[in-house]
């Protein structure tokens, strides 16, 4: 017998740097080319990267768009992303999805406003090497 799960999904407040495992639905803000290179004589396949601003009610994320989801990332496009994580670049939170992850067309009745006021990729993380405490001695008391 198959065992099957129900999908659970987040909103972008939600999500923490180097996470993974994320379903959202999300609407496409903006997005722009940043990379479009043809492939190469050597036979190399083409490459193409978009940065994309997508967000639902509760904030937006930079969501980094390669290859053939840089087609489905238009502005104003719902979106539902499957096994997402969260890569940091440069200290800020960025979308993303490998081959273990799904990005697709999301069903035509959603219909939310984008909290463009809350950028999730605007706030700077820092890692900090945090030190053991020192072990204090317990006290015992002696009757």
């Amino acid at each position: 017998m198959a065992r099957t799960f129900e999908e659970v999904f987040t909103t972008v407040d939600q999500l923490r740097p180097d996470t993974k495992g994320h379903n959202l639905v999300l609407k496409v803000v903006d997005a722009k080319v940043v990379l479009d290179r043809p492939g190469g004589r050597s036979g190399s396949s083409p490459s193409r990267v978009a940065e994309c601003l997508v967000g639902d009610e509760t904030g937006m994320i930079v969501f980094s768009a390669k290859n053939e989801h840089v087609d489905l990332a238009k502005p104003g496009e719902y979106l539902v992303f499957r096994n997402a994580r969260i890569d940091m670049f440069r200290g800020s939170m960025r979308l993303a999805v490998n081959e273990w992850g799904k990005v697709e067309a999301a069903e035509p009745n959603q219909d939310f406003q984008v909290k463009v006021d809350d950028n999730m990729s605007l706030i700077e993380f820092e890692l900090v090497q945090v030190q053991p405490a020192a072990v204090a001695p317990q006290s015992v008391a002696v009757q």
